[in-house]
């Protein structure tokens, strides 16, 4: 359907159904009869950890813009996010790629092996000069096995070694910290946060210096400030990425009443090694922890749409704590516990409870609020003011997909 305008509580309750917006349009998969079924995913900001791969892109960022470092790309390093950099989200055209880039799937490595003669490589030989050269050379006899070296070990053995040697420092410490307790050891025991891994080995004064801007776009979202809610307020948002003055990023982000909604990323392509798709999830997760302690219920960020089915759309369950919405109960899932049933089936209803049922289900097609000849009205009265109106189905699916709540909210364009 066509937004003109919404509300953010009306937008946050259908992406609740399923919905997502691009641009003013707002669609909702039929998820039994589409063959990819998209499901809402959502991630539990508040307690978000970052994976090594994360960690990885965090350091990856910072030494850049500390050292200056600009990683090689790969074409087998950073798949945990590297798609959210052109489908971070729906609608939008992954940028057009130089036609002379090479994939390196295709090419294959020849590394010479121990054998081979290294520094007559690019001779050419016949087989009769290997002959030549296996004849003439006799090897050495060997004298055998060093006694003064150390046997030599299963890297198994030496990795648990080392790992009791540490669990042995650490019962050492807590010892000596028992006798002689230092507040600064307790908290060296605590995970570093994201915020942490974000900052983390940036001096004061950086090669690059990466800032963020935050602008009010076009949007069917009505801009809306609440005492409780955040200072920056609610709508939609491009979040810019600014290095040394030059732009290189842009985000475009919906803040709603429970939630950061992530819509897509764009960004300059010298840059791409950076994963910066990655790199923005997890500054926006960052940045949803932070709206938070201004709006406390507002504490999850949505990565709008997990394809189990596609393999390349998989990354987004990565963002841990996170749930998937369960398309005939509207409730929320653990991904832990949907994707067994979504490996057996790519449609699968995620709830359990058998009785669960949506809470907002349509039950009273009469009370969905109309907009007919700039009048508001029940459609029960435009019903009959069109006397037999012959848009009852199409009325009641639209309905029965916003949900009961929504239909008495939202006005449904009539001509």
């Amino acid at each position: 359907m066509w937004s003109h305008t919404m509300t953010v509580q009306d937008y946050q309750d259908l992406i609740d159904r399923g919905w997502r917006r691009s641009g003013k349009y707002v669609y909702k998969p039929l998820m039994n009869k589409t063959c990819c079924p998209q499901y809402t995913i959502r991630c539990h900001a508040l307690n978000f950890h970052p994976s090594k791969t994360h960690k990885k892109t965090l350091k990856k960022v910072n030494r850049f813009l500390s050292k200056g470092e600009m990683p090689v790309e790969k074409h087998d390093e950073g798949r945990e996010g590297e798609p959210m950099e052109s489908v971070h989200e729906e609608g939008v055209q992954p940028p057009p790629q130089d036609p002379l880039k090479i994939d390196h799937s295709d090419v294959q490595d020849i590394s010479p092996s121990p054998d081979t003669d290294t520094a007559n490589s690019a001779a050419p030989t016949t087989p009769r000069d290997d002959a030549e050269k296996t004849t003439a050379v006799t090897p050495k006899p060997g004298k055998g096995a060093d006694p003064n070296r150390p046997l030599c070990r299963k890297a198994k053995d030496l990795r648990k070694e080392r790992r009791l040697q540490k669990e042995q420092q650490k019962q050492q410490e807590a010892v000596s910290s028992s006798v002689n307790p230092s507040p600064a050891k307790s908290s060296s025991n605590q995970p570093k946060s994201l915020e942490e891994f974000i900052t983390e080995s940036l001096p004061n004064d950086p090669l690059h210096r990466l800032e963020f801007k935050r602008f009010l776009c076009d949007s069917p979202l009505e801009a809306e400030m609440a005492p409780d809610g955040p200072d920056v307020g609610y709508g939609s948002f491009h979040q810019q990425y600014w290095l040394d003055g030059r732009i290189v990023a842009v985000g475009v982000l919906d803040i709603l009443p429970f939630c950061v909604s992530s819509v897509y990323l764009y960004y300059h392509p010298d840059f791409s090694s950076l994963s910066l798709g990655t790199y923005s999830a997890l500054r926006e997760i960052a940045f949803t922890r932070q709206l938070q302690q201004q709006s406390p219920k507002l504490s999850f960020y949505y990565l709008g749409f997990y394809v189990h089915s596609c393999p390349k759309m998989r990354y987004k369950g990565q963002y841990r704590p996170s749930d998937l919405l369960c398309p005939e109960s509207y409730t929320w899932v653990p991904i832990e516990r949907c994707i067994p049933r979504l490996d057996i089936s790519a449609y699968s209803r995620l709830n359990e409870n058998a009785r669960a049922g949506d809470a907002h289900a349509l039950k009273k097609l009469g009370r969905v609020l109309v907009l007919h000849r700039r009048t508001v009205m029940p459609y029960a009265a435009y019903a009959r003011k069109r006397k037999g109106s012959n848009d009852e189905k199409e009325v009641e699916q639209y309905a029965s997909l916003v949900g009961q709540t929504c239909a008495e909210r939202i006005l449904l364009y009539r001509a």
